[in-house]
């Protein structure tokens, strides 16, 4: 066969070889256009997960489009500046929440509010190292300064905030510690926190962090000192399931009568606080487990589905 007549026998095959090619490569711009500019785009874990972003509400959405406006209005007011990121992040927009608390940093580069809020949604995204320094900066501007309750995005039942400043920074800068596995920092941190403010939501929430962080050390003695602060009746309005987690601890009710339900931020606190117990208590094959089913949930901001996200990664070698 002469070489012109090989080239038109193969010329269908090229073509059809070109069309999937184009096919193939107007699936991914459409993928990066969709993970790029819709509300429900999608986010690759560490673990190689695709997750899709939260579908807002129309509260939510509306929410979001007012605190733009009185940010648009008024733009050198801290408070709109910190509200509209927070609108923004409540949507799942954690890239664009971060570059307006950038702008606010750039504007007010002494208030820690703004270092405060964007270390958290660099957790979010796992930029953990500099969540740190951002919540480390956040750490330095409130030292001498007088605590403030924190205002609620999405108030609890009974629409009583229940953290303040001082504590929300130590809060996000000890589990982002935890998250690199800097236990001791982290421990730091979170009785910060726990110093921070004596209501019991606050207790219980530090608490919670502070006991797993000792039984990962290997400290038990210690892990059971820490749980003395946490009361028998306390009043709990958010944190009740950081509270079942501190009775569980204390020994006052058995693991096995925790019924978990739900894929929600809350639910996932309480499942990792389970896995996390049989990690420590010597059942690593039944925490493997458990933290591989948390990475089926769709919360993947949540605390707890970070933290056995990232457990999965160091100690699983997933």
């Amino acid at each position: 066969m002469k070489f012109q007549d090989k080239l038109t026998s193969a010329l269908p095959i090229f073509c059809l070889l070109m069309l999937l090619l184009n096919c193939t490569q107007q699936k991914q711009k459409n993928k990066i256009i969709e993970s790029e500019n819709s509300p429900t785009k999608v986010y690759t874990t560490p673990l190689g997960l695709e997750k899709v972003y939260p579908t807002p509400s129309a509260q939510m959405l509306a929410q979001y489009e007012e605190a733009k406006n009185d940010y648009k209005k008024y733009p050198n007011k801290a408070e709109n500046l910190i509200w509209y990121g927070r609108r923004a992040a409540y949507l799942g927009r954690y890239e664009e929440a971060i570059t307006i608390y950038t702008e606010g940093i750039d504007k007010f580069p002494d208030n820690p509010k703004f270092y405060r809020h964007r270390g958290h949604r660099l957790i979010s995204i796992r930029k953990y190292e500099e969540a740190i320094t951002d919540l480390q900066r956040a750490e330095e501007l409130i030292q001498g300064t007088e605590n403030e309750i924190e205002a609620d995005g999405m108030p609890n039942a009974r629409n009583i905030p229940v953290s303040s400043l001082h504590g929300n920074i130590y809060y996000h800068l000890g589990l982002a510690y935890y998250l690199v596995h800097d236990y001791e920092k982290s421990f730091e941190a979170y009785l910060n926190c726990r110093n921070s403010s004596n209501n019991p939501d606050n207790i219980v929430s530090s608490t919670h962090w502070l006991y797993m962080i000792q039984r990962r050390l290997g400290n038990t003695e210690k892990s059971n000192t820490i749980l003395s602060p946490v009361e028998s009746g306390f009043d709990i309005i958010e944190n009740h399931d950081y509270y079942t987690l501190c009775k569980l601890y204390k020994g006052t009710i058995p693991i096995d009568s925790i019924a978990v339900s739900g894929d929600t931020p809350s639910s996932d606190a309480l499942k990792y606080g389970m896995a996390n117990w049989f990690f420590y208590n010597n059942d690593s094959i039944r925490a493997e487990k458990m933290f591989k089913t948390m990475m089926e949930g769709k919360a993947w901001t949540s605390f707890g589905y970070l933290a056995a996200e990232s457990d999965l990664l160091k100690y699983y070698q997933q």
